[in-house]
């Protein structure tokens, strides 16, 4: 694969992984806009691959606490910080595994990936995201989410499946409508990705496995390391912004590039 390809994907998915603008609607639209052919999976999942690795080290705090969690709920016990955090990821990610199969093995997340799909998906949920972010009361902190509120927030992300929708978009929308603070609430969308991006290399690592070969895995390691850096510098970035900025700058970039995207699906 061109190297220059390679980063190109490794820097899409990085940077836009964690912020609320889609990664897999800009991977999709890559191979259109650029001419190159489609990565591959075994770069998908690479590039996943680099960006759980930066958000485990940028929350390594809470994820060494869900990890002795973990412990505690093997044990029978809940009543500790970092069991209840653990047990409210496993709920907020079922919904997300659930669908997620039954998208793939009936062949419609195939079917999803077009511009019409991510343009109409990039407006909406752009508008979600701004009226959510607006109207939403800053009431809640992290440390006042629960198994309904995991829930909840696991409803809407599993909408993210749909290309174009964004992971970290919607389960940002789905906290600011709960009423958690802005910073709070991007935090649990952070760690909710932990389960959903395992499950999700899981599954397409298992399918991928025997296509790897010395130079494909070789290629995988670049993008695998360059999403990494490219992940740790927008999440970073994107924390700090919160504690001044709304999140209607992501808003105005969504509802630009859908119009964009929807007026090159049914005139282009």
């Amino acid at each position: 694969m061109p190297l220059l390809q390679l980063i190109l994907v490794a820097l899409i998915q990085g940077i836009t992984e964690f912020l609320p603008v889609s990664s897999s609607g800009h991977l999709i639209l890559l191979p259109s806009l650029t001419g190159y052919t489609d990565q591959g999976q075994v770069i998908d999942v690479a590039v996943h691959i680099g960006t759980l690795a930066a958000v485990v080290i940028y929350f390594w705090r809470d994820v060494r606490m869900g990890l002795a969690g973990l412990t505690c709920l093997a044990c029978g016990r809940n009543d500790t910080e970092g069991s209840r955090l653990a047990l409210g990821l496993i709920i907020a990610t079922i919904p997300t595994v659930l669908f997620g199969a039954f998208l793939h093995f009936t062949g419609f997340s195939d079917a999803l990936r077009s511009p019409a799909v991510i343009g109409w998906t990039m407006l909406v949920f752009g508008v979600v995201l701004y009226v959510a972010d607006q109207r939403g009361a800053e009431v809640k902190t992290a440390a006042d989410w629960g198994l309904r509120d995991a829930l909840i927030m696991g409803l809407w992300q599993m909408i993210a499946l749909i290309p174009g929708t964004s992971r970290s978009g919607i389960t940002i929308t789905g906290a600011r409508q709960l009423g958690y603070k802005r910073e709070d609430g991007a935090r649990i969308a952070m760690l909710m990705s932990i389960p959903t991006i395992i499950a999700s290399g899981v599954l397409l690592g298992t399918e991928v496995a025997l296509e790897a070969n010395l130079e494909l895995m070789r290629d995988a390691g670049i993008a695998a390391v360059l999403a990494m850096f490219s992940a740790l510098a927008a999440l970073t970035l994107m924390m700090r912004l919160l504690h001044s900025v709304s999140f209607t700058p992501y808003v105005i970039y969504r509802v630009i590039l859908g119009l964009v995207l929807l007026g090159y699906a049914y005139t282009g």
